[in-house]
């Protein structure tokens, strides 16, 4: 926070979110399918990579030891394949995630407003400002275009 002295008394800069939202029209529902499909395909790579890095650790273990079916090696095996089992888990998750969000974005009817996302702003108040006014704004996209900015920026 930074203070001001100006000729009327203190004024503070205060930072606060607003919400950044868009209206659903047929050109934002094709580039957000298109959006989580990239992400969908880029989580798909991830998990062949996984695989191969996986296979490629065991094999390295395997050839490293001079006696493949010992208990240690067998350890260091298993624990190779449950730390791929775990990452492997948490990027299907991520995946049905994303898909969930493509069965979502079909049921959006055009025309609704939908929340994108945040950003940030500062903004300064003073003595006799109504504070929940000021904090109350946002912004409405259309096509990546601002159509409003509603409240009091």
């Amino acid at each position: 926070m930074e203070e001001n002295n100006v000729s009327n008394g203190t004024q503070l800069l205060l930072k606060r979110n607003i919400p950044i939202k868009v209206v659903v029209t047929p050109l934002w529902k094709k580039e957000m399918q298109e959006q989580l499909q990239r992400q969908i395909e880029a989580t798909d790579a991830q998990m062949q990579q996984l695989e191969f890095q996986g296979k490629r650790a065991i094999a390295e273990l395997e050839k490293q030891s001079s006696n493949p079916n010992s208990p240690q090696v067998l350890q260091q095996v298993e624990a190779v394949k449950s730390r791929v089992n775990e990452q492997k888990i948490r990027l299907l998750d991520q995946k049905n995630q994303l898909l969930q969000q493509i069965n979502q974005l079909t049921t959006l009817e055009l025309n609704q407003e939908v929340l994108q996302g945040n950003v940030e702003s500062f903004f300064r108040v003073q003595k006799g400002d109504n504070l929940i006014q000021k904090m109350q704004v946002e912004i409405l996209l259309e096509d990546g275009v601002i159509k409003e900015i509603r409240g009091n920026p």
